[in-house]
């Protein structure tokens, strides 16, 4: 079953929503419509009673996404920053976010904000023939989408600023070797692979979202303020079903049947 959004889709397989974007034509160019169509489908898959535990997230045809859309800018009065403050910085925030893992499926180019969507996984897999690119000294601005703050903490400054200073393409298997992705995969497979991973993780238990928040908060915080949080969130997954699951299935010495609950 397939639903329909702006420039965007989801389709089920089983406890797995995977929401593609959808404007090949543009290689999925993250414009105005389309991050906002985005946006309305992770509400439709973040909804109880839909049953989604995990989601993929990838693009239509031959490219992950080439980046922001330029065709789309409006008025010179409103400057490039606008559309940042209005429109992408409202997106990343929600893919941070949210209360399920996100795998992300990068299929061909996930260049400019592209790449920061595609950064966004708390799994990440490439398609073997896919790159990544820093762009944006390509047109005379500066990177954006996080990719500042992201880059850094994934792969070390000296080659986050060679990323984005000489904007040169970075291979699949390049991004795998210098530990910025997770899987490459042939192309084929792609989302063989990535199905795989996030019915891993769809099958888990609900502590996969604290997880991912701990992980969020833990370059903002120091080594004490971390040790409080990992305290304060260790509580809430101990009152969780999945936890009482969890250490019966334990102590019966058989698989756990998480629940998300």
């Amino acid at each position: 079953m397939r639903t329909e959004f702006d420039r965007a889709y989801v389709t089920a397989h089983g406890k797995v929503a995977v929401l593609t974007l959808n404007h090949p034509e543009a290689m999925n160019a993250a414009g105005t419509k389309l991050v906002r169509g985005a946006a309305a489908a992770l509400n439709f898959i973040e909804k109880k009673e839909n049953g989604f535990r995990a989601i993929i997230l990838t693009g239509e045809g031959r490219g992950f996404c080439s980046g922001a859309n330029l065709s789309e800018r409006g008025g010179e009065d409103t400057g490039v920053g606008h559309a940042l403050e209005t429109v992408y910085h409202p997106f990343l925030r929600r893919l941070r976010d949210l209360s399920i893992p996100l795998v992300t499926a990068v299929n061909g180019a996930a260049a400019g904000v592209g790449m920061s969507l595609a950064l966004m996984g708390d799994l990440v897999v490439a398609a073997r023939s896919a790159y990544f690119l820093q762009a944006f000294t390509r047109i005379g601005l500066v990177p954006d989408g996080g990719s500042t703050w992201l880059l850094p903490r994934l792969i070390g400054l000296a080659r986050a600023k060679e990323l984005s200073l000489l904007a040169e393409r970075l291979p699949a298997e390049k991004a795998l070797e210098w530990g910025l992705i997770n899987r490459v995969a042939d192309d084929a497979a792609l989302m063989e692979e990535a199905l795989r991973l996030a019915s891993q993780l769809a099958d888990g238990p609900s502590s996969l979202a604290i997880t991912r928040k701990l992980y969020w908060d833990s370059p903002l915080n120091t080594y004490e303020e971390q040790l409080d949080l990992e305290r304060a969130s260790q509580e809430r997954a101990g009152k969780t079903q999945d936890f009482v699951e969890g250490v019966s299935a334990f102590l019966q010495k058989r698989p756990a049947k998480f629940q998300g609950k």
